[in-house]
């Protein structure tokens, strides 16, 4: 009995010891559990995935927001010329008469409307001009009352047909004198009816004759100007288009009603489009290449005349999903743009993986790895910013 209980209690001691190792192995087994998945829960909290910007943010960088654009990126000539007026919307001031300059009221740059008067002009000879009319008015009066009563002497029978015929000749060269008098004066835009009242006008104001843009003004305050010669510049810019030069080997490719993609200097980061509505018929010799004018669709800034302009004329309508190199980052071997959402008066960005295709020029054709919603706008400019921003939330949150 005493062999027995000692055998009875060593069991008993082998048996608590095996009990205590397999709690201890559970328990070790449970807090390595926890252990991993808070390790997976603190990797997942870890990927970043939007980047946040304040108001004061979204402005500070100037972000661009827009929806995604089809673009033809392949089928275009490249065609370079400048910004160019219809003849008929360009104009040049001039005087009739050699007169001194008394005013100038624009200065260039200023917009005038048609008929506002640009300078005033005065010289004795404005002044002789007024009163030549007034004489050959004031004979042409007399010359009349002589022709009346001849003409009512002939007419009775008692006056000779000589005196009637000379009276009737010399009334009409006065006639013919005053008028051609009075539209020198009109010309100078000097009333005709206030000088027969009895008014001089001692200066007479140079009008523009088209609505504009004073381009040029070549003349000083007291300046004596001769006939005919060019005194200012106005330019209608409301017709302002783009006149662009095509090579030979390119010209068969080139036909009214396609489009024109272009920028100018002035405002560099914004595109223009144009449609082309006339192609020239005859070659420049130098370089040899044809005009073709384009009508301006989306007109904006300050287009001038003679700006250069660098631009492609779209020849086939292959259109696909394009965004501006500077919308798209990249993170090693893949390539992201962000969709933009308004949050209250912040802006939530997220990554939207894409790969990349045909460039052309500063945009490159993409295609979405998942399908997208049709309105989803898009940052189109910052994305290696943003890159930057969710690569550095994650170094964050890993910490």
């Amino acid at each position: 009995m005493k062999n027995l209980s000692k055998y009875t209690v060593i069991g008993l001691l082998a048996m608590l010891l095996a009990l205590t190792a397999c709690g201890e192995s559970k328990k070790e087994s449970a807090e390595n559990n926890k252990a991993n998945v808070e390790t997976e829960k603190e990797h997942s909290e870890g990927e970043a995935e939007e980047v946040m910007l304040t108001a004061k943010q979204f402005d500070a960088l100037q972000m661009e927001i827009d929806t995604l654009k089809m673009r033809n990126m392949s089928g275009y000539v490249e065609a370079n010329g400048q910004l160019e007026v219809p003849p008929q919307n360009e104009a040049t001031v001039t005087t009739v008469v050699g007169a001194n300059v008394v005013s100038i009221e624009v200065i260039e740059g200023d917009k005038v409307s048609k008929g506002q008067t640009v300078a005033y002009l005065s010289h004795p000879n404005i002044i002789e001009k007024q009163t030549d009319y007034l004489d050959a008015f004031s004979n042409s009066q007399f010359l009349k009352k002589e022709y009346e009563r001849q003409k009512t002497l002939y007419d009775a029978g008692v006056g000779s047909g000589a005196n009637f015929q000379k009276a009737e000749a010399e009334y009409q060269a006065s006639r013919s004198k005053v008028n051609g008098l009075e539209a020198q004066l009109q010309q100078l835009s000097i009333s005709a009816s206030g000088v027969r009242n009895g008014t001089i006008y001692q200066r007479v104001a140079l009008r523009s004759p088209i609505e504009g843009f004073v381009e040029k003004v070549a003349i000083k305050t007291g300046q004596y100007v001769d006939p005919q010669t060019d005194l200012m510049e106005i330019v209608d810019t409301h017709h302002v288009h783009a006149d662009l030069m095509v090579f030979e080997k390119d010209v068969h490719k080139v036909k009214e009603g396609q489009k024109v993609v272009f920028n100018v200097q002035s405002i560099p980061e914004k595109e223009l489009t144009a449609e082309i509505y006339s192609v020239g018929k005859t070659f420049e010799q130098n370089p040899k290449a044809i005009h073709v004018h384009a009508e301006i669709e989306n007109k904006e800034g300050n287009l001038i005349p003679g700006m250069y302009i660098q631009g492609c004329i779209q020849t086939e309508n292959t259109q696909t999903k394009a965004m501006p190199e500077a919308a798209i980052a990249a993170d090693s071997e893949r390539f992201f743009v962000f969709s933009a959402e308004k949050e209250g008066d912040d802006w939530s960005f997220k990554p939207i993986e894409v790969t990349k295709g045909t460039h052309d020029g500063d945009w490159i054709a993409i295609d979405f790895l998942s399908e997208q919603e049709p309105n989803t706008q898009y940052a189109i400019n910052n994305a290696y910013y943003l890159m930057a921003e969710l690569k550095k939330g994650e170094a964050e949150h890993s910490h």
